[in-house]
């Protein structure tokens, strides 16, 4: 009988085969069967934590438009990389996360290091999870998770493989499949969908992420412009999916069922694509829709659909709907729309500490029009919002779980993948301080791949976010939302980057045109008043 090869070689053959060359992870002893003689052609990015890996990983993807690989210690560091999963989940993700797990003679006597339960740890926030039941299906699940992490909607896949398979014999070279990542939507749906936005007078449409994810956004701008009707984005968007500078942009939708309501008022027919309806937070009651308004709503997304409290739903790829729908819809491009909401120009330059209007007013006179905000900054998002508008496809990106710690490494997976496809361009990422410490050491493999990547980090000593929920849900005297003594840029440069203090615009203005002529990240930490958030 033909050597068939090792598990190992037939596994990282099929990788190459599938563009998995570029593998995130922190390496434990239960990983490093997989990791041994690590391939020439491989990269092999290390984070000093799993939920830093995890969200670098994530950003990668969101930047190549590809899946990428992920390697964790067994149940601990799979547990470590738990909460930037849930971010990849509901950011449609498509993450293929390993991990090891003990010897397979061992596993019944429960040794140390054993992942008990291993395809219950990560649920629900996989879309599938597995250990092969023999060594000889270790290329064929890879081969199952690529298929399932990338078809819609995508996302994450879990796959625990014991130590010991690596080196057992194959059977043979991995079959390598090929998978659609779009599903068309019902063609008499759509239609019928069609028929009822040219009988509407007054329509709104919103554009959510699953638009820009999809290379939606030209065949958005198309369709909204032939509509003739207001764009909003929903609330809390982890992608923006249309020009915020557009006449017709609106601005986002509040988060609240009772203040989305009084947007929607006057109009008869919501059109949602590529979004939840809605991603509702906090509770403040109200009706879902105003008396009078429909809502149809086209998402890849079946879970979506099936969530939705109101409205009508087809299944479907947001860019094939886009540009099938602006073929049918009539054109209404000279329809009077409502001026979008003009806010306040007024800004105090010389408060100290700076208001956040200030520091975003500043950042839009220096930031490259062409580099992407990687944002975790909720207190100031809209002064975010007013001063750097997204007018780029893939030039936003936030996360998509409401968790924090996932900013900081995502944007370094930013810049990875824009390294390995070729384009050059500065990320920029605002940070609030206390976002900044969950997953911190990040920053290390920003500096050890000397990544153009400016950290924007808004010191204002506080969880104010938080602060501003207090108000809100009336709950007075909540301890642990203030941050004193935290010295972040003594932090940064611990970890080998550029680090400075700013405490005017002037300063905030050289310091940041500086970091973009530098060999590799800086972190500008920046001295802010506290901002209530508006949570309406």
């Amino acid at each position: 009988m033909a050597d068939e090869g090792t598990v190992h070689e037939v596994t990282y053959d099929l990788l190459r085969s599938l563009g998995l060359t570029t593998v995130f992870g922190n390496p434990g002893s239960t990983e490093q069967t997989f990791l041994k003689n690590f391939p020439d052609d491989f990269t092999y990015v290390l984070g000093l934590q799993e939920a830093s890996v995890l969200a670098m990983a994530d950003g990668f993807a969101q930047s190549t438009g590809k899946p990428a690989l992920v390697n964790v210690h067994t149940g601990a560091g799979t547990g470590n990389a738990m909460g930037n999963l849930v971010a990849a989940y509901k950011g449609n993700i498509p993450l293929i996360v390993t991990a090891g797990q003990q010897t397979r003679e061992m596993i019944l006597c429960e040794p140390y290091l054993t992942n008990r339960g291993e395809t219950l740890l990560p649920l629900p926030w996989v879309k599938w999870a597995y250990q092969p039941a023999r060594a000889e299906d270790v290329p064929a699940a890879f081969m199952r998770a690529y298929a399932v992490a990338l078809q819609p909607p995508a996302g994450p896949v879990f796959l625990s493989i014991p130590l010991d398979d690596w080196e057992k014999p194959a059977l043979g070279p991995a079959v390598v499949r090929t998978v659609s990542h779009r599903v068309s939507p019902d063609a008499d749906r759509l239609r019928s969908f069609a028929d009822r936005i040219n009988r509407s007078q007054r329509p709104l449409l919103v554009l959510g992420p699953e638009v820009d994810r999809s290379g939606a956004w030209d065949a958005g701008v198309a369709f909204a412009h032939k509509l003739g009707a207001p764009v909003y984005s929903g609330p809390l968007p982890d992608r923006v999916s249309f020009p915020e500078d557009h006449p017709l942009y609106q601005g986002q939708l509040p988060m609240t069922i009772a203040g989305v309501t009084e947007v929607l008022r006057g109009y008869d027919l919501v059109v949602v694509i590529g979004a939840q309806v809605f991603r509702y937070y906090p509770y403040v009651p109200g009706e879902y829709l105003p008396e009078g308004t429909e809502l149809l709503q086209i998402t890849s997304d079946a879970a979506l659909a099936g969530a939705a409290p109101v409205g009508d739903s087809v299944l479907g790829d947001a860019l094939l709907a886009l540009e099938q729908l602006v073929g049918m819809v009539d054109d209404r491009s000279d329809r009077p729309v409502p001026a979008a909401p003009v806010h306040s120009r007024e800004v105090d330059w010389a408060s100290s500490p700076l208001s956040p209007d200030a520091v975003y007013s500043t950042l839009s006179t220096v930031k490259p029009a062409d580099s992407p905000l990687v944002t975790e900054s909720t207190s100031t998002m809209a002064e975010q919002l007013r001063w750097l508008p997204t007018t780029r496809t893939g030039c936003f990106f936030a996360t998509a779980s409401g968790g924090i710690g996932w900013g900081v490494p995502a944007a370094v997976g930013v810049a990875l993948g824009d390294r390995a496809r070729g384009v050059k361009r500065t990320v920029v990422a605002t940070i609030g301080d206390g976002s900044f410490q969950y997953s911190v050491q990040a920053i290390w493999t920003a500096a050890q791949h000397r990544l153009p990547i400016v950290f924007v980090v808004m010191r204002n000593g506080e969880y104010s976010v938080l602060k501003a929920f207090a108000l809100l849900e009336k709950t007075p005297g909540v301890p642990g939302l203030d941050l004193p003594g935290l010295d972040i840029a003594s932090i940064a440069a611990g970890f080998g980057c550029r680090a400075v203090n700013v405490d005017n615009t002037d300063k905030l203005a050289d310091e940041f045109t500086a970091a973009l002529e530098a060999d590799g990240p800086t972190v500008i930490v920046v001295a802010t008043k506290p901002q209530m958030a508006h949570l309406g």
